[in-house]
């Protein structure tokens, strides 16, 4: 099974290479996948009928979790599991004579529709909730690409999207409801809880349990388009029709068929498990046979029959018994060859034709006599004509609710309302076939090209197992019976003979079901016959009275309330949205302490009495924050609130936590660079910082969330009851992790997953910073601009254009000429005002030692304080100074490679160091500790899990970069080439904020 699935998938990852290359003849290949597994279940035939009744295969997946790749075919399944492989191989075939080789997006519409067959397949045969609900989805979100195959067309997307919306949230309810049964059972294995279902249904957690299946139906009835969500499947129709023979009427909406008819074995005598089913199930049969009878698009009179015969589906295989298990499953198979054959022949009428308006086509019988049997044959198995599969199907289940109408009342109002809806099913089934194929008077013959025999394979095959399958249905019968056979206890327990399953045939005798048939063929005639009666009378129903208007205003009130919400949210202040946040954050976790109404713990103390400086340190922040909250200049708010950030550094170090204290002045120091950078382009002063008729609130929002912070903090540690993971951390770190640095070894090897995804953010974050400055590419090339000229860049001179490019191509040639012979030539590259010749020969001493030490502090962070993160701190801050010393310019010269192929880099890398244990055998980010001997070196020791944090050094140096490059060298040459200013009188907001202009000027930092 597991393999079926991997080359369903691994195929359709290669269909737009050979969609290239063959053209639509690709669907041919394509095809072969299906039929080759239709061939692997016809031989699992005897496995699965064999005495122990089922196979099964399971992998683990995540042990912690309790998930795993659990798969089971047992009736049911390889029933479904016929329908889905045999009619998805005959569709493919199919598509290969209705698309063209013109047609756009052929290879992405294969993949999907095969990776939908796959899909389907997975989910019939999951034997785990869980793993069910992902194939669950994967079909939602695949039918979703599917019917929205024609992407430029608005009713295509419309109705792709709600499709979505509306599976979607039933199978987010079906989700809440498998965890729910899930946790109840204390498995996910759905054939455990089926065995337990006795003691669930009727123990203590009985009501949970209720619930959960009525969670769980919710999912199944927005999947298989009952009333009320029934609307979203004729919107489908939008799709091409061979999606709507695959998904419509033999996949997809069967998966929540299948959902009920797996469940009702254990969970049907559950509380509400009747009366949704059969009630909704009546429901969505009368209505969808009703709206079909109104229809003049022949693809929507199947739609809305589809509707109808998936409400008596769910009636037949929800009712529990026996007997409609036999017969719910025999019509199931029944309905997808008649459906799949009757959508397959509109294809073609439409495809020949050019349209599907029955009051437009005319005589088509008589130009493909072959094409209108086969339609003939799907019909009247639709109708429940014999010896048809449908008739077959059908008289069990009349059969079966004969039986049920002697148990009460209601019994026997479900059995009318039945009668009612076959009757319904008939008149449109004729009325397909008169609107299709017919003679009308006053319309004129329709112009109909020749039909192909390839073209009409696929529903030709349909049509004739159809027939076969009502003139000898014993095959059929001994597939389902060991289904029914589940049901022999619940027979037994309510007074019923096991053997009550009966049998599937051709002719029964003169039965009470034979009668019934004979009156919904009458009275079908009779509708169809006074046709124009019944569109009369029809035309009398008010217009309101529609599913798909009731959700358009649905979505439509949803829509006025997000704008009402919005409009009073987002009002673009930053004060209204700190104020929410902050007032949020610090209510509910107010009230929640004082509900608790706990003692504060014991032993508080201010100050540690073994560290006193702590009293400095923390002077330090308070000052810092308030001189912050007072300064009405930008650089100076920054700079104070750098102030706070030295200061938590200091309480690290005086605490004992070296690499926190490190990381931590590190981060501040680049963060303050890339503040100061951005500042550049905004007014040096804050004005009414701290004016205004919030000031009040303001300062009560910020001291009541502080405060609560301190005592949430409190009360959190003095809560613990279990032994703290972290005393073990040391002794992992070692004996697991190779290293004596607490820190580092959990970063890299006991928190791997953890570091792995901030890395990721912060190459994403990088990403965001880069799209918002750029607005093509990342500025990896940084060249001249335009107003460069010689001497002069920083400066905004008045040269015209020819004489600016013609002095920037010299520059950059004395430029790459210079770099020969030295580095940090801002001398030659930047304005002398510009300039600071102290900052140049500091950069020229410190650099260099700078990268090296950031190298020592990566290699030796498993042992020492360091690390990769604090490595990579320490060359961006390297590359920080030489930026701001040489310019842009030199910044292109120290970093021949681009910010996002380090990031790149850098995640691979650490990606890689994850992926390589498993080619060993092991698992994913373990650590493997190599002892060896090197002449000169030594004894080496050396931990595989260094590898991933040469990954972190490499993220971290292609964050620095990025962030120099957007922030730095990109406002640099956005200023350049703003046009001059007017002569005015020399000022420098930055000199009054106390930064030197030699090294924040525009044109260098």
């Amino acid at each position: 099974m597991i393999t079926v699935l991997a080359v369903h998938f691994a195929v359709a990852a290669v269909a737009p290479f050979l969609f290239r290359r063959l053209g639509r003849n690709a669907f041919f290949a394509l095809a072969a996948v299906p039929a080759g597994s239709f061939v692997w279940l016809l031989l699992q035939h005897g496995a699965v009928y064999s005495y122990a009744g089922s196979t099964a295969v399971t992998l683990p997946w995540i042990p912690d979790l309790r998930l795993e790749l659990a798969f089971r075919m047992d009736a049911l399944a390889w029933v479904m599991s016929l329908l889905v492989l045999g009619v998805g191989a005959l569709v493919l075939v199919y598509c290969a004579r209705y698309f063209k080789d013109k047609d756009s997006h052929l290879g992405g519409f294969g993949a999907q529709l095969l990776a939908f067959a796959g899909a389907m397949f997975g989910l019939v045969t999951a034997d785990d909730l869980l793993l069910m609900f992902i194939f669950w989805e994967l079909t939602t979100v695949l039918s979703y690409l599917l019917i929205g195959y024609a992407r430029t067309r608005l009713s295509a997307r419309r109705s792709a999207l709600q499709a979505l919306v509306v599976t979607t949230a039933g199978g987010l309810a079906m989700l809440v409801g498998l965890i729910m049964l899930g946790s109840t059972a204390g498995t996910y294995r759905i054939s455990t809880i089926l065995q337990m279902a006795p003691e669930l249904v009727t123990g203590p957690a009985a009501a949970a349990v209720a619930a959960a299946v009525v969670l769980v139906l919710v999912g199944a009835i927005t999947k298989s388009a009952l009333v009320p969500f029934h609307f979203w499947l004729p919107g489908a129709m939008a799709a091409p029709t061979p999606v709507s023979a695959y998904l419509h009427a033999a996949a997809m909406v069967k998966a929540g068929i299948y959902l009920v008819a797996r469940l009702a074995p254990g969970f049907a005598e559950t509380a509400y498990w009747l009366p949704l089913v059969l009630a909704l199930g009546l429901a969505t049969m009368l209505v969808g046979g009703y709206r079909a009878l109104r229809q003049t698009d022949i693809k929507l009179i199947l739609a809305y029959g589809t509707v109808s015969q998936l409400g008596f589906l769910t009636m037949v295989v929800g009712l529990g018994k026996p007997d409609a298990a036999l017969a719910g499953l025999a019509l199931l198979l029944a309905h997808g060859l008649f459906k799949a054959t009757l959508f397959l022949v509109v294809g073609i009428i439409d495809h020949q034709a050019g349209t599907r308006d029955i009051r437009k086509l005319s005589g088509v019988y008589r130009s493909s006599r072959a094409l209108a049997v086969v339609a003939a044959i799907g019909a009247a198995s639709m109708a429940g004509v014999p010896p048809l599969a449908g008739f077959v199907a059908k008289e069990s289940v009349f059969e079966a609710f004969v039986h049920q109408a002697g148990t009460g009342p209601w019994g026997l109002v479900i059995l009318v309302g039945l009668v009612l809806g076959s009757i319904l099913t008939f008149a449109y089934s004729a009325r397909f076939m008169w609107g299709a194929f017919a003679v009308k008077s006053g319309v004129p013959a329709t112009r109909f090209k020749a039909v192909k025999p390839a073209f009409l394979a696929a529903p030709a095959v349909l049509s004739l197992l159809t027939l076969l399958y009502g003139m000898w249905p014993a095959p059929v019968d001994a597939w389902i019976q060991p289904y029914a056979a589940l049901f022999a206890g619940h027979a037994e327990a309510g007074g019923v003979d096991p053997d009550a399953a009966g049998h599937l045939a051709l002719w029964h005798g003169f039965t009470p079901a034979l009668g019934l048939t004979a009156i919904t063929f009458a009275l079908g005639l009779a509708m169809f016959y006074g046709r124009n009666a019944v569109s009369r009378a029809q035309a009398l129903v008010p217009g309101w009275i529609d599913g798909d208007r009731s959700y358009q205003r649905t979505i439509g009130a949803l829509d006025d309330v997000a704008v009402w919400v919005t409009g009073r949210t987002q009002r673009g202040s930053l004060f209204f949205y700190l104020a929410v946040i902050l007032t949020v954050a610090f209510v509910l976790p107010l009230t929640a302490m004082l509900l608790a109404n706990k003692p504060l713990p014991g032993g508080l103390y201010f100050i540690d009495p073994g560290s006193p400086l702590q009293l400095v340190a923390g002077a330090g922040i308070v000052i810092g924050a308030l001189a912050a909250v007072r300064a009405n200049k930008r650089f100076l708010a920054v700079l104070m609130v750098s102030v706070t950030g030295y200061g938590i550094a200091l309480m690290f170090a005086l605490q004992g936590a070296p690499d926190l204290a490190l990381t931590q002045m590190l981060v501040e120091t680049i963060i303050l660079v890339a503040f100061v950078l951005a500042m550049r382009s905004l007014p040096a002063e804050l004005r009414d910082r701290t004016g205004g008729k919030y000031r009040v609130t303001r300062v009560i929002i910020g001291a009541a969330f502080g405060l609560t912070m301190v005592f949430v903090a409190i009360y959190a540690l003095s809560s613990r009851v279990a032994t703290p993971v972290s005393l073990e951390f040391p002794r992992l770190a070692y004996e697991g992790g190779g290293g004596l640095n607490v820190v580092n070894v959990t970063l890299v090897d006991i928190r791997a997953w953890d570091t792995f995804g901030e890395i990721s953010v912060l190459a994403l974050a990088a990403t965001g910073v880069a799209s918002l400055i750029f607005v093509r590419g990342r500025g990896d090339r940084i060249g001249p601009s335009s107003s460069v000229a010689e001497g002069t860049v920083g400066r905004r001179t008045h040269q015209p254009a020819h004489t600016r490019d013609n002095a920037a191509l010299a520059l950059s040639r004395r430029f790459a000429a210079s770099t020969r012979d030295a580095w940090l030539v801002a001398g030659r590259t930047m304005a002398p005002e510009r300039r600071s010749i102290i900052f140049e020969v500091v950069t020229r001493l410190i650099f260099h030692s700078m990268i090296v030490f950031s190298i020592y502090l990566l290699l030796a962070g498993h042992n020492l304080p360091g690390g990769g993160f604090a490595g990579g701190l320490t060359a961006g801050l390297a590359l920080t100074i030489r930026y701001l010393a040489g310019g842009r310019f030199e910044l292109r010269e120290a970093t021949p490679v681009s910010a996002g192929a380090l990031l790149g880099i850098g995640l691979a890398t650490a990606a890689a160091s994850g992926v390589a244990p498993l080619l060993l055998g092991g698992q994913v980010f373990q650590s493997a500790v190599i002892e060896l001997w090197l002449p000169v070196f030594g004894d080496i020791k050396f931990v595989t899990s260094t590898i991933f944090d040469i990954g972190v050094y490499i993220v971290v140096v292609g964050l620095a970069l990025d962030v120099l490059r957007s922030l730095g060298a990109e406002i640099d040459e956005h200023f350049e080439e703003q046009p001059a200013a007017e002569p005015a009188e020399p000022s420098d907001d930055r000199e009054a904020d106390g930064v030197p202009a030699e090294t924040t000027a525009k044109g260098s930092a």
